[in-house]
């Protein structure tokens, strides 16, 4: 199958799933395969009971009842991506922002099922980025040990960060406060991110920004969604 029709593909299956599991479906759905990365944007998704609690400036109940059905929902949606890339799902991120109305799935691929050869696209000023992150990293927890990116379309930057968990925040997650500490770390980063220069780095409008954690990797994927460039 094309590329374009397994995008079509997961953009239907994404809407319906959100739609049948939290009462109402984004109006779109925007995905890119990009080996060996999978990336689900979604627009105008709130449902109009987290509408209610959001005004009442409940978004913290929000994401906890987000994160606890995406939970259940991880091996399905894994195992679907799987089927319909045609590729091994082997892991998977997940992030929204309640203030765009918007969220991210991330799928990452099994890399031995990839060409070895392939790697998504470069930029220029991808050292100024990382030295960015690097920055506000600091500023949240420590300088990671790795930071690698790349512009997967003309409106997606994938950032990962390895090595970024401090004592206290691995026995929080030893603890069993996993939820909590990500809840936290969410709202501490996204709010140390959208007050940067990031946008005169990339010499583009940030439109959103997601990051997510698998916490017994110590691994962090962060995702840029970006104006396009006009030619």
């Amino acid at each position: 199958m094309e590329t374009k029709s397994k995008e079509a593909e997961i953009s239907s299956y994404v809407g319906k799933l959100l739609r049948d599991n939290f009462g109402k479906g984004p109006s779109s759905v925007f995905v890119s395969i990009e080996k060996p990365y999978i990336t689900i944007y979604f627009r105008d998704f709130l449902a109009p009971m987290e509408r209610v609690l959001i005004d009442q400036k409940e978004e913290k109940r929000v994401e906890e009842t987000r994160d606890l059905l995406m939970i259940k929902l991880f091996p399905e949606i894994k195992a679907a991506l799987s089927v319909m890339a045609d590729f091994t799902i082997e892991s998977f991120y997940h992030d929204w922002s309640l203030p765009n109305r918007t969220g991210l799935f991330l799928g990452i691929m099994d890399q031995s099922e990839c060409e070895e050869e392939h790697v998504p696209g470069g930029f220029e000023k991808k050292e100024e980025l990382h030295e960015e992150i690097a920055r506000i990293s600091k500023q949240a927890e420590k300088v990671p040990g790795l930071i690698d990116s790349c512009y997967l379309n003309d409106r997606t930057i994938v950032v990962i960060r390895e090595g970024i968990l401090v004592r206290i925040e691995k026995e929080l997650i030893r603890d069993g406060h996993e939820e909590t500490l990500k809840l936290t770390k969410r709202r501490l980063e996204k709010s140390l991110m959208h007050n940067n220069n990031f946008e005169s780095i990339l010499s583009t409008e940030v439109q959103d920004i997601f990051v997510d954690w698998d916490f017994k990797l110590d691994k962090s994927y962060i995702v840029f969604i970006v104006k396009p460039y006009k030619s």
